[in-house]
């Protein structure tokens, strides 16, 4: 493979963005295409807070690779000239003892056997500690002092900055319609401008569009929206994260998440389940029904916010493989085109290495993530072992 490349990046989210920054940075003609505005209102990264855990069950994978994921968003605290991360711990609750096989237990065993330090909790310490939580309800859990959240947008857009800086030719405003090969490779691509792009890769990092432009992802990926509330308590001091962390209230089997109440007020809680499958373009509203449940759990967890003031809602579209982890690869018989995409709903926190990732996936250099994200054909379903099952 030549030492330079040229190289266009197809949407800039986490994925795209830090793939077209760390090959900049390693010397390499990028050029980084969006429609815009950027960060894209629609991207799945675009919110005020994703969390950043790495609380996985039993699946080692993943909390390895966030290991050093969260050592990169230290670095990015110190370097950057505001921080973005906010390590203010991750509470994880279950209504029954957390037993194995199930996604709390496992998660807090792995964490122990890592080094790290859970702190175990009853239904007394998640009162006299966590005021806003119905104690009644949890009688086991734990809290993860290593783990928080980012500001999602922020963080895109300044890695976005990072980019242009960095000598990335960025195209906000320009779609990619088509791909252009010479029957032998893809050789660049056709923008929304009717004008011909070339280069010698198209890494296709366009989140849940990404099958329009490669139709081989279009039996391996399904679009689902997940609801997003965002709350104004007339009171937010159970609210603050010192007594109210980055949550998931008995994850597998509930779906609801949600984060502390940011400088201006506002409360998110989310759920990462099911959701409601979709065609990318449809409106990102919730439904009434999604609202009703939502209110409902409030009201048996957290009651203090079952009646808030609703602020605004939208729905997540989560870019959903088959089994729950993401395609970063060369695609088979496709010369010249590579697929970064695949979120799933859990794609944010490791953004810290998804470029790195990336970039050797495109230079072929070893790495030791990359065997799990590599092309495969559709199996049985899987989902990460937090997904709420129903």
């Amino acid at each position: 493979m030549r030492s330079k490349l040229s190289i266009i990046v197809v949407g800039a989210g986490v994925f795209g963005a830090s793939a077209a920054l760390e090959l900049a940075r390693r010397g390499h003609t990028v050029t980084l295409m969006d429609p815009g505005p950027l960060p894209h209102p629609r991207a799945a990264s675009t919110d005020i807070s994703k969390a950043v855990r790495m609380d996985y069950g039993s699946d080692e994978f993943y909390m390895s690779l966030m290991e050093e994921a969260l050592s990169v968003w230290d670095r990015w605290n110190v370097d950057w000239a505001e921080p973005l991360y906010h390590e203010d711990g991750f509470l994880v609750l279950s209504v029954d003892e957390m037993r194995p096989g199930k996604f709390e237990y496992e998660s807090f065993q792995l964490l122990r056997k890592h080094g790290h330090n859970p702190q175990r909790l009853n239904s007394t310490t998640l009162k006299n500690r966590f005021p806003a939580w119905n104690a009644n309800r949890y009688s086991d859990g734990y809290l993860n002092p290593r783990a928080g959240w980012g500001e999602s947008a922020r963080v895109v857009e300044h890695l976005i900055q990072e980019a242009r800086s960095a000598g990335v030719l960025l195209r906000e405003g320009l779609s990619a319609v088509r791909l252009q090969d010479d029957s032998a490779r893809v050789t660049g691509l056709v923008g929304s401008d009717g004008q011909p792009y070339t280069a010698d890769f198209v890494i296709i990092a366009m989140g849940t569009w990404s099958p329009v432009l490669s139709p081989s992802l279009k039996d391996l990926i399904t679009h689902v929206a997940q609801p997003i509330f965002y709350f104004e308590p007339d009171d937010v001091r159970n609210y603050q994260p010192d007594c109210f962390p980055v949550w998931a209230a008995d994850l597998s089997r509930t779906g609801w998440y949600g984060f502390p109440s940011t400088k201006g007020g506002t409360v998110k809680v989310s759920n990462h389940g099911p959701g409601r499958e979709v065609l990318p373009d449809d409106d990102r509203k919730t439904t009434e029904e999604d609202e009703i449940r939502c209110r409902n759990f409030l009201k048996e967890s957290l009651p203090g916010l079952a009646n808030a003031r609703l602020a605004n809602s939208r729905t997540c579209l989560y870019c959903d493989t088959w089994d729950g982890d993401f395609y970063i690869d060369h695609v088979p018989e496709w010369p010249g085109l590579i697929v970064a995409t695949g979120g799933s709903g859990h794609a944010f926190k490791f953004t810290p290495m998804l470029g790195t990732i990336v970039a050797d996936v495109v230079e072929c250099k070893p790495n030791k993530y990359a065997a799990r994200f590599a092309w495969r054909e559709r199996g049985g379903e899987v989902k990460e072992q937090a997904r709420y099952r129903g």
